[in-house]
């Protein structure tokens, strides 16, 4: 298996100009000096967008409006936390449900059954005498009604308003009770929209989480499962899991499920792969189920992806400050470390520390991501927002480092779900103490952004080097799930990408050479 970090979080120009040289063809001398060059002139030009400009009357400020620019040119890689269904734009719902002939309440009416801004997707309701009940194009018309519904579709505007509403938290998770009804109307069809959105930003690889596994339930088995508590010991847990697990294995129905599931996936990115762009899968469950759901559904995610070049890996999703998430954490990653055993080749990204201080009790902040690396193994850490508040934060540092995990940064997600403020966010820890880390989208859709801006919001809070900046592009190739030869691949058409983004970049640099400055 390739080593992940060939390329640290921080390098010198002499390391990145041998990992040139050894990801690209032999070139002549000429060549590799107009590389070195264009790179020299890239980290020049970057340095002055995120230092800004001082005046006598403020601080100096990055340069936003170039700088966005430049981090739309940027090669982005891969986008290695990432929601399918969370990504996908209000719009496109919206197209689908036209498609479809669904429609959507407009009021309330509890004793019908109908929720304000949800989709209508049963065929006895869809009748003309539904008046509650719109056409798509009926919505679009209502200028009022039709922001209301993005509103709540996503976190449009969210910030102007600060009376009558829930908990941003709440409202973000809220958002995909609306359009969970036309979400998988047709995966491949969105799989496309993202792809066709990745690549005009200069992304190559995408792994999303798309659909969560197949559970399968037995009643005594499950009713076993649920009774046990954190107080149980390690044998008599591994005894019931072990019980279920040779269930599921043996149960054709269960296999079915799962050979289903694994059959749709292929189905879903039919035709997405081409020579420029990839995409792979993570299988997932929830983790506010109870604990034979998520048992089960973590079987046959583990089941799906075992020597499976496409469903890569296993996470687990939902809120993290959940009543049933934070009861059964331990257990959870309990579960993870006992399937690890029987499917040894699952790669493991988990949602870890997505809390903040006031959230939860504080002791529910001093362990999560710890039991997450050293009980359940992950190999990705998903937000790892609270590690500052784990017990000896410092020895987790170095455990981190020293293990080569990946931590998944999301700033947007962090800032509006966890009200996380750009100074306080530990990707500056990060940074300072070199522990790998990528830069990720998590719900673009939702939160109505794409992966550049989030390369804006890193670059211009935190200013990492050019150099930096480089290696953690380069992080999200080398910690993705790709195989070996995929991820070789990968790395050198990302090589390749840099070397015509900073020739771009200094022909950008050098026009503004003789341009009058404001």
């Amino acid at each position: 298996m390739l080593k992940k970090n060939l390329l640290p979080i921080s390098f010198s120009a002499i390391s990145f100009a041998l990992l040139s040289m050894t990801c690209t063809p032999v070139v002549a001398q000429d060549s590799r000096q107009t590389i070195q060059s264009n790179l020299q002139a890239t980290r020049d030009y970057y340095a002055q967008l995120i230092q800004g400009s001082h005046s006598t009357t403020s601080a100096a400020r990055p340069r936003l409006a170039e700088l966005t620019m430049l981090m739309n040119m940027l090669p982005k890689g891969g986008d290695i936390h990432h929601h399918y269904s969370g990504s996908v734009y209000a719009e496109h719902y919206l197209d689908w449900v036209a498609q479809r002939g669904f429609c959507i309440y407009r009021d309330n009416d509890a004793v019908k059954k109908q929720e304000r801004l949800k989709i209508e997707t049963r065929p006895e309701q869809l009748v003309e005498t539904n008046k509650n009940c719109l056409k798509v194009d009926a919505i679009r018309k209502d200028n009022f009604l039709y922001r209301e519904l993005l509103m709540a579709w996503s976190t449009l505007d969210y910030g102007n308003h600060v009376q009558h509403q829930v908990p941003p938290d709440q409202h973000f998770f809220n958002t995909f009770g609306y359009f969970s009804g036309i979400a998988k109307y047709s995966t491949n069809q969105g799989l496309q929209i993202l792809k066709q959105q990745a690549k005009a930003e200069n992304q190559q690889y995408l792994e999303t989480m798309l659909k969560s596994a197949p559970v399968t339930d037995h009643p005594e088995l499950s009713a076993k499962i649920d009774a046990l508590g954190n107080e149980t010991n390690i044998e008599t847990l591994h005894q019931a899991w072990a019980q279920f697990a040779d269930f599921l294995q043996n149960d054709p129905q269960a296999q079915k499920r799962i050979t289903d599931y694994v059959n749709e996936a292929k189905q879903d990115v039919a035709g997405i792969d081409d020579d420029e762009f990839s995409l792979r899968i993570q299988s997932y469950v929830s983790r506010n189920s109870s604990l034979s759901r998520t048992f089960s559904g973590l079987f046959a995610a583990f089941s799906a992806s075992q020597n499976n070049p496409l469903i890569v890996g296993v996470n687990i999703v939902g809120p993290e400050h959940g009543l049933v998430a934070l009861r059964d954490y331990r257990m959870h990653m309990q579960m993870f470390a006992f399937l690890k055993q029987r499917f040894p080749k699952v790669r493991l990204s988990l949602h870890a520390g997505e809390l903040s201080l006031g959230m939860v009790q504080p002791e529910h902040l001093q362990h999560h991501i710890r039991t997450a690396v050293q009980i359940a193994g992950a190999e990705r850490i998903g937000h790892a927002v609270d590690l500052i508040h784990e017990a000896a934060p410092d020895q987790l540092l170095a455990e981190i480092k020293q293990r080569d995990v990946a931590l998944e940064i999301n700033l947007t997600s962090n800032e509006f779900i966890l009200g996380m403020k750009p100074d306080a966010h530990p990707v500056a820890l990060y940074l300072r103490h070199q522990v790998p880390f990528v830069i990720s989208s998590d719900d673009a859709g939702v939160s109505r952004n794409n992966l550049s801006h989030e390369y804006v919001l890193f670059a211009s809070r935190y200013q990492p080097s050019y150099d930096t900046l480089k290696a953690t592009v380069f992080n999200s190739i080398r910690y993705s799930f790709l195989s070996d030869a995929d991820k070789t691949r990968h790395i050198q058409m990302l090589t390749q990408r840099f070397h015509r983004f900073e020739a771009a970049a200094a022909k950008l640099a050098l026009s503004l050479k003789h341009t009058k400055q404001p």
